[in-house]
C-alpha cells in the first residue's frame, strides 16, 4: 500500500492537466484547449508534507495553483474515454497539491517557442497534502479545493467545473504514456492564481459536502532559494 513517506520515491512521473478550468484559461489570456493538455513536473519537485518551505528562485516571480492529485495504482494503458469505472478503479488515492510555476520563466519561454520544463521544475515546486483514502471523496468531480496567502482566500472552486473529467484525462495520457503504479496525475487549477513571494504563507484544503477533509489540510510557507541559480533571459 502506497504510504506518504513512499510517495516521492516510488513516482516515475507527474503528470499535470493544464487549461483544465475555463476562467483559469481566461485569467491567463491562454486559449481553450479542445483535448486535454497534459505536460510533466519531475518528482523531485515534491515537497512531502512538513519537510519544509517552497524554495523561492533567484530572479523567479513564482505562482501557485491548487489542484486535485490523482495517485495511480495501476497500470493504465489506452484506457476507453468512456470507461469511468476503470479510470476510477486506477486510483489508488488522492492528494492535494500546489502545482508552483516561474510565470516569468514560463511566460519567457513561450514566447520564444521554448520547452518550458524550468517553470515546472525546481526543487519544492510542488508540494503535497497526506494522502487522502478514496472513500473520503465518493465523487471526485464534486470537491471543493480553496487555497490562501497569508490568510485571505486566492482560489476556491469546485472540481465539477473541469473542463475535461478525469476518464478522459486518464485515456489521452494513457495513449500517450502508459501510467504506472506512483504515477501522480495532478487534475488542473481553477481561477484565481497568483503571485507568492519570500515569507508568504500559503494554506490549501479540500472540502466534501462543505466539511473539511483533514487529511488535505496543507501549510507551507516560501523562503528564498540559496544557491547559484538565478533566472536570467534565454
Amino acid at each position: 500500500m502506497t504510504t506518504i513517506a513512499s510517495v516521492k520515491a516510488n513516482c516515475r512521473k507527474i503528470m499535470c492537466i493544464g487549461r483544465n478550468y475555463a476562467d483559469h484559461v481566461k485569467e491567463l489570456n491562454n486559449q481553450r484547449p479542445k483535448q486535454p493538455f497534459f505536460f510533466l513536473k519531475p518528482s523531485s519537485a515534491i515537497l512531502l508534507p512538513g519537510t519544509g518551505p517552497v524554495l523561492r528562485p533567484k530572479g523567479v516571480t513564482m505562482h501557485y495553483e491548487v489542484e486535485l492529485g490523482l495517485v495511480i495504482g495501476r497500470k493504465v494503458q489506452d484506457l476507453d474515454p468512456k470507461d469511468s469505472q476503470g479510470a476510477l478503479e486506477a486510483i489508488e488515492c488522492y492528494l492535494l497539491a500546489i502545482d508552483m510555476t516561474a510565470r516569468n520563466v514560463q511566460d519567457e519561454a513561450k514566447r520564444k517557442g521554448l520547452p518550458w520544463s524550468i517553470a515546472k521544475g525546481f526543487d519544492t515546486f510542488l508540494p503535497i497534502s497526506k494522502l487522502i483514502a478514496k472513500s473520503r471523496i465518493p465523487d471526485p468531480h464534486n470537491a471543493h479545493l480553496w487555497l490562501s496567502i497569508n490568510n485571505q482566500l486566492k482560489q476556491n472552486d469546485n472540481t465539477e467545473l473541469m473542463l475535461f473529467r478525469i476518464p478522459r484525462q486518464l485515456s489521452d495520457i494513457s495513449k500517450v504514456m502508459t501510467l504506472e503504479k506512483g504515477d501522480i496525475v495532478l487534475t488542473g487549477t481553477p481561477k484565481g492564481v497568483g503571485p507568492v513571494t519570500t515569507g508568504d504563507v500559503m494554506k490549501a484544503g479540500l472540502k466534501i459536502d462543505g466539511k473539511e477533509i483533514e487529511e488535505a489540510n496543507m501549510e507551507v510557507s516560501v523562503v528564498d532559494r540559496e544557491g547559484p541559480y538565478k533566472f536570467t533571459e534565454t
